[in-house]
This record gives C-alpha cells, sequence and structure tokens, in this order.
C-alpha cells in the first residue's frame, strides 16, 4: 500500500496483519489527497483508515497543526486520540485531544507545546479557535468521523463555521455510517470532488449477531432481564436505556438485587472523569454489565462485548442498528435481545424493516405470556384493538 517502513514496522507491532476492506480502499486513495465520503460501520478500522494516511503525512518540522479530527463525543474523541497515539508509536508525533469537561487550561498548554493532530468535538475546538489558542492556517487535512451523528445532535453550524476557517486547499474525509440527504449537501458544499467508498449495508450483519425479542408487559422488564441475564451469563453487555433518569434508576435496581459482578453505568449527567473511568473499566473487562444511555450507542470501540440489551426499545430505527453494532465486531459473533411493550409494536416493525428480517421470539416468550397473563391480566398473544373511527 506504500507505506512507510516505519508504519508497517509499527502495524506489525499492533498485530495487524491484512487491512481490513475500509482500510484497503481508503488507504491509498487518501494518501493521493483525494476528499473522500467513506461509508462503514463502527467496528470495520475507519480510525486507522484515515488515521494511517494522516500521520504518513505529517511533517515534523511545523509546529503548527497539520490534520483536525471532528467527533461527536468526547468519548470517541478519546478513543480516536488513543489510536493514534498506539499508530504514532516511534515517531514525535504530537496528538492533542479537546473536548468539554476537561479544563481549558491543560489543553491550552498542552497546545502551546505544540500539536501535529487535534482531535476533538466541534464546541470545544471551535471555543479554542475562537479565543485563538488553535491555529487552523496550516491544516493539510480535516476528518469528521461519525458525520451523520454529528449532524444529528445538532453540531452542523459549528462545523460549517470550523470548515470555513480552515484552508480551502485541505484534504477532507467524511466518515459517516448512513450518507443522508443532509451529509450530501455538506459534502457538496465543503469538499473537492469527493470519491465516495461505501462498506456499509446500514443493516446489522445476520452473520454475525443473533437478534431476538421477548414481548413483556412493563411491570415485568426488570424480573425478565435478570432471569435472561442469569441464563446467557455475558462475558461483557450493554445494557441500554432511553434515558438518564431511566438509566440510573436501572443501576440503582440492578445494584440492590446485588446479582451483576462487574455493575456500571455511563450517562451524560455525569461528570466528564467519572464517565472517562467508567469506559476505561469497560475496556479493561473490569465492568461487565455497563447500563448506559445512547451515549454509547454510537463510535465507541469495544472489541469483547458478547451481549447488547435493549432494556428500552430505541425510538429510531437507526439508534437499533448502532446499538447492536456494539457486538459481533470484526467477524466476532454476537447476540442481542430487545425488550418490546404490547404498545411498542410499531418501533419493532420499523426495526424489522431497517434490518430487513423479523426478529426471532427468544424461547423465554412462553414462560412470559403465562405469567403476565396469571399475574398481570395482560394477554400478550392477544392481537391488537382495532380503531374505529365515528361516523360524522
Amino acid at each position: 500500500m506504500g507505506l512507510s517502513e516505519s508504519m508497517l514496522r509499527t502495524l506489525a507491532a499492533i498485530g495487524f496483519a491484512k487491512p481490513s476492506p475500509i482500510q484497503a480502499a481508503m488507504i491509498p486513495l487518501a494518501l493521493e489527497n483525494h476528499d473522500l465520503v467513506g461509508q462503514a460501520q463502527t467496528g470495520t478500522g475507519k480510525t486507522a483508515a484515515f488515521g494511517i494516511p494522516i500521520l504518513e503525512r505529517i511533517d515534523l518540522n511545523l509546529v503548527e497543526p497539520q490534520a483536525l479530527i471532528l467527533t461527536p463525543t468526547r468519548e470517541l474523541a478519546g478513543q480516536v486520540a488513543t489510536e493514534l497515539v498506539k499508530l504514532a508509536a516511534g515517531q514525535e508525533i504530537q496528538i492533542v485531544c479537546l473536548y468539554g469537561g476537561k479544563p481549558m487550561s491543560t489543553q491550552v498548554n498542552q497546545l502551546k507545546r505544540g500539536a501535529n493532530v487535534v482531535v476533538g468535538t466541534p464546541g470545544r475546538v471551535l471555543d479554542h479557535m475562537g479565543r485563538r489558542n488553535l491555529d487552523v492556517a496550516k491544516l493539510k487535512c480535516v476528518v469528521l468521523d461519525e458525520a451523520d451523528r454529528m449532524l444529528d445532535i445538532g453540531f452542523r453550524p459549528d462545523i460549517e463555521r470550523i470548515l470555513r476557517q480552515c484552508p480551502r486547499s485541505r484534504q477532507t474525509l467524511l466518515l459517516s455510517a448512513t450518507v443522508p440527504e443532509q451529509i450530501l449537501q455538506l459534502a457538496k458544499r465543503y469538499m473537492n470532488r469527493p470519491k465516495r467508498i461505501n462498506f456499509s449495508q446500514d443493516k446489522v450483519s445476520a452473520e454475525t449477531i443473533d437478534q431476538y425479542f421477548i414481548r413483556m408487559p412493563e411491570e415485568m422488564k426488570l424480573e425478565v432481564l435478570l432471569k435472561l441475564l442469569e441464563r446467557e451469563q455475558p462475558s461483557q453487555a450493554i445494557i441500554f436505556c432511553r434515558t438518564k433518569l431511566g438509566t440510573e434508576r436501572l443501576y440503582r435496581k440492578l445494584l440492590k438485587a446485588n446479582l451483576l459482578p462487574g455493575l456500571g453505568t455511563i450517562h451524560g449527567d455525569m461528570s466528564q472523569p467519572a464517565r472517562d473511568r467508567m469506559m476505561q473499566a469497560f475496556r479493561e473487562g473490569k465492568v461487565n454489565y455497563l447500563v448506559a444511555t445512547d451515549v454509547v450507542g454510537r463510535g465507541i470501540d469495544v472489541s469483547n462485548i458478547s451481549h447488547i440489551i435493549n432494556y428500552d426499545i430505541p425510538e429510531l430505527s437507526d439508534d437499533y442498528v448502532h446499538r447492536v453494532g456494539r457486538t459481533g465486531r470484526m467477524g466476532k459473533t454476537g447476540v442481542a435481545f430487545t425488550l418490546v411493550e404490547p404498545r411498542q409494536r410499531s418501533e419493532m416493525a420499523k426495526i424489522e424493516a431497517k434490518i430487513g428480517k423479523p426478529l426471532e421470539a427468544d424461547p423465554l416468550q412462553p414462560w412470559i405470556n403465562e405469567q403476565a397473563e396469571s399475574e398481570h391480566g395482560v394477554k400478550l398473544n392477544a392481537p391488537p384493538k382495532k380503531k374505529y373511527r365515528r361516523a360524522l
């Protein structure tokens, strides 16, 4: 692929023997300075796909930042920076990570000491630019990682303000799991005849992830979750909830039950240092069960997750794809369970349409049906009530 000897030695030391499809397609084109729109799910090796070309072209004689990588979340920014540090092993390339929740003074000092590559969230990057801490005049490359997610959570104005201040001659690499119309508009406006690489079917891999649903009344959800975990004995699992409050409540209930060793939680109301510590413990395997909001639904690469449990069914089918995509990564197998309340038939139908196949009923379902009717008076097999329009 035309990589330097030092990079090849680093890749060998890390254990990279063969490029993933997105790496094989993207690295040569990026090295030729093409603008690229790369469509691929997280877990396919896309950080190295854009990181390797960036590191290969760093000029150590320049003290100003030469590459800027924007990410939607603090966790992803930290993860990308960590991956780049590994890829830059043995070289004097300075990588600085900028995101909220960390002291500005520390980041300012890091920038003053020199930064070849800057990774950060749009808000904090823009803040440093506004304070003249970050000079983007000599940038060679800008990367928009998880671009669809950044637009979903309202970063488009910040991204556009940043791009307008970057050199016109820069290279722009845009990575996204999906490419909706607003992504195409962004590419058309701020990129130079980008080539498009698509390794995403926007669906969960049927070969590596078994996907099940369990239908139950709301009052049985905790009981079913505990029974499911007792049966499955996951090596590592994420239990997703919709809201920060719901996440904290479920975490406390599970903590009180005292049945799950290595239990942790992560959500947006936690301080950044606490979130960092929790993610580090999860990556190191010290936390086996992580109760979380969608803050970890996208862009977090932990390779040993065996189970995903949607305690709360996601409102958007795209969120289902990204939650479940945390398991079955890089060819490994995984399993996903979605707990569905009777009133959530439409959400489940949208998910099945999105992934292109029906979810399988879990073997627990017959037992749950009996319990729901005998203890809670709920008939789960009953057809939905028809709605009639009243005659005028």
